[in-house]
Formats: structure tokens, sequence, C-alpha cells
């Protein structure tokens, strides 16, 4: 008898003959004699529904008080999720229980909207499954020192899950979404994309990081840190289909590297709309700058990602980086009324209309050209490439937006991501 966590997102949410559905399907794993663990989204569309209420009566941008209401409002999603899916478990006959993530409980940092686990007491958990009963908890969510609810942002119950198998040292974790597992770049973009068999845990973690959307960044660090197995899968395929042959299907993010992984230069291509540029012009180069720059915009809570200083000249450089679309605004406020003054730039700049893409995979490490190949491929297009950031797997480059799509086929295609991989 194994241990296993299920986490299903809100497309699979999404009515109620879809929540019947997952029932189903968590009723076979549990009638096989597995012990259940199933953490749902709320609804499709539900925590927008909410959070844009919320939005028409504080318009304006939310102090920490206005961001705890917020919270508060933005979980309810999950907790009518919860409920819905125990009463369709106890309709197939078996015991279900429901637990919000402050019933758990789910220790949270204080940081609403984005909070971070501290800790999961598994204890109540544990009991109600030596009982025979399927365990039923809300991602998304949990509860900080002082009893606020706190949620941990975008793609939350990816991690609630993750982290739930982490505590329980759960045999696998098994994430149902509408996609069918993971694939070389985003069929919707390209529609030759093949989906990956396997996917090594780096290269996951660069593909969430770099924009793939099937994952959250954050579970797949606590799937690393903890080593849980994770398996990525569709919610769509037949509920009734044989377990064994379920288990199989989908992507399984792996932890060791073979030798027929190495043999993919590339494994994927990733890119990410949500980025925005700035420049702080004519700054003076001299030790200390960086942080005088980016101190205050990361004492904003604000997060950076490509970072460039240009070659002084005349003692003045430009320093470029990039941030989320949403911190954009607040992003260059800050700069061109606290920073500018305080370091004499002479001007701050920003575009909004940018894009990042992204080449990625662990045979990177013992190819050379992998880059190379990726600007040629690039201007051959006609795409100029504004930025550049590279690790030991991966290489991104910043464009213009509207360059986008073609670069992600272009890339796609000269890195042959259409083809089957090569036979160990």
């Amino acid at each position: 008898m194994a241990l296993i966590v299920h986490k299903y997102g809100g497309t699979s949410m999404g009515s109620t003959e879809r929540i019947r559905s997952v029932a189903m399907r968590v009723a076979k794993w549990a009638r096989a004699g597995h012990q259940m663990v199933v953490v749902p989204s709320a609804m499709s569309g539900e925590t927008n529904r909410l959070l844009g209420l919320a939005k028409e009566l504080s318009p304006a941008a939310m102090d920490a008080a206005a961001l705890r209401e917020l919270d508060a409002i933005a979980a309810t999603g999950e907790q009518v999720s919860v409920g819905l899916l125990a009463l369709a478990l106890q309709a197939q006959g078996l015991q279900a229980v429901s637990y919000s993530g402050w019933q758990v409980p789910v220790a949270t940092d204080r940081s609403y909207t984005k909070a971070r686990i501290e800790s999961i007491d598994d204890k109540r958990v544990r009991a109600d499954l030596a009982a025979g009963k399927v365990v039923v908890i809300t991602g998304f969510q949990g509860i900080d020192g002082d009893g606020n609810v706190t949620t941990l942002g975008r793609g939350g119950s990816d991690t609630s899950a993750v982290a739930i198998a982490a505590a329980m040292h759960a045999d696998e974790c098994l994430i149902y979404t509408d996609v069918d597992g993971v694939y070389t770049t985003d069929p919707r973009i390209v529609p030759e994309a093949r989906r990956l068999s396997t996917i090594s845990f780096e290269e996951m973690l660069e593909m969430a990081s770099l924009g793939s959307k099937v994952l959250q960044i954050r579970s797949v660090e606590f799937a690393g840190k903890y080593r849980v197995p994770l398996r990525v899968l569709s919610s769509f395929t037949p509920w009734d289909i044989d377990i064994n042959e379920e288990a199989r299907s989908g992507t399984l993010i792996t932890f060791e590297e073979d030798e027929k992984m190495e043999q993919a230069v590339v494994s994927g291509i990733a890119f990410n709309r949500d980025e925005a540029k700035i420049t702080v012009m004519g700054v003076p180069d001299k030790p200390g700058i960086a942080y005088q720059i980016l101190g205050p915009v990361a004492d904003a809570n604000i997060d950076i990602d490509v970072i460039i200083q240009n070659v002084s000249h005349d003692g003045r450089t430009d320093f470029s980086f990039t941030v989320h679309r949403n911190d954009y605004a607040k992003t260059l406020d800050l700069l061109k009324n606290t920073v500018a003054p305080a370091t004499g730039a002479a001007q701050v700049l920003g575009d909004p209309k940018i894009c990042k893409v992204s080449i990625v995979g662990i045979g990177m490490r013992s190819h050379v050209g992998v880059a190379s190949k990726m600007f040629r491929t690039l201007s051959e297009e006609g795409i100029n490439i504004q930025m550049i950031s590279t690790s030991e797997i991966k290489t991104s480059v910043v464009i213009d937006e509207k360059y986008m799509e073609l670069a992600v086929r272009a890339l796609h295609k000269a890195f042959d991501l259409e083809q089957p991989a090569a036979a160990a």
C-alpha cells in the first residue's frame, strides 16, 4: 500500500461533472489499496472572479491590511472545491473528509498573497488515513503565526501538493492538469511539439523558472529539495484506465540523469511574455552602484531577473534589468522618484513589451556551440537580441515581444525538437 498525493488544477475542477470524474479517478486509486491525499485548486475562473470583486471595492494599491483581506477572500475558492470533492467521494461510497489549510495546519510566513510554507503538521491527516479515509486538503493557502489566512501566490496549489507529499514522505505526487505532460514547448505555438516521457529535475526547474506554465517553480523546488517523485498527467484521460497504465503516462520528473537524456542537447524551449525591461542610464560607474539601484527594488519585494551593466564611458554606465510586467509601473516609479535622484542617474527608461525566450537542456553541459546556434537562428529570422543570460543548462534572450512566436518556432525547428529522441 502506497501513500499517493493527487493534485487537480482548476480546469479539472471546472464543473460538477468534472469534479465527479475526479472523484471516480481518486476512488479507483483508493480501491486499489492506496492511501490517498487530494489537493484541488479552485474551480476554473473562480479565483479571478473573487479578486475582481475585491478590486472593484479597493482599486488602489493595497497595504498590508488590505492584502490580509484579499487572502481571506481568495482562499474561499479552494474551500468550495474541497467540500464539493469530499461530497463527490462520499457519493462514490468512500469515507472522505476535507480540510482547509488552517485546519491541517499548513504554517506559512506573513507575506500575504505570496506566503511561503514553513511547516506542515500531518498528525490529523495521518490519523484519518489510518482510519481508511480519503483526505482532501485545500491548495494555495495556509495560516501565519497570528492565525491569519495566507495564500501562496498564483499556482500555489502545485506547491501545496508537493509540500504535503514531502511532509508525509509520499511515495509519489501526481499533478493532474489540462495537458498530458511536459512538452518540448507550448503546442499552441508549435503544433509539432513533442511530449517528453521524462525530464530531469534540473531541466524542469529551469523550464518552470523561464516561463513554462505546466508546474509552478516553487513546487519544483520543493520536489528537488525533498526528492519527491513527481509526475505530470492529464485529468482528461478516461478515469477508468488501468492504474498501472495511468501511472506510466504523462511526464516523470526524475532525479537521475541517464545516457538517453544526455543525447538531447536541448530538451525544450521556454518563453515568458510577462517581462518588462528597465534601464537606468548614466549612473556613476563605481563600487556599490548595483546595490544602490537594486537594493531599494528588492526592499520593495520586487523580483529581478536578467541584469546587464554596460561598459563605462566617461565614468558613467547604463544598467538594465527585467522584472515581472505586473511590477513594471511600481519599479519605474520607485527608480524615477527615489533611486535616480540618489544615484545621479541621467534618465530612467522602460519597455513593457519585451519577452524572454530560452533553450534548456542537460546536454548543453557537454556540447559546444549551442548558444551560437541559437543566436544564428534568431539572426536569420531578423530578430534582435536585447539581453542575454546563461547557465550551465540554459541560454535565455530578451527580445521584442512581437517576435516571440517566430523565435520559438524557429528555435524548435533548429534544434530538431519535433523529432523523437534517439534510441539509447
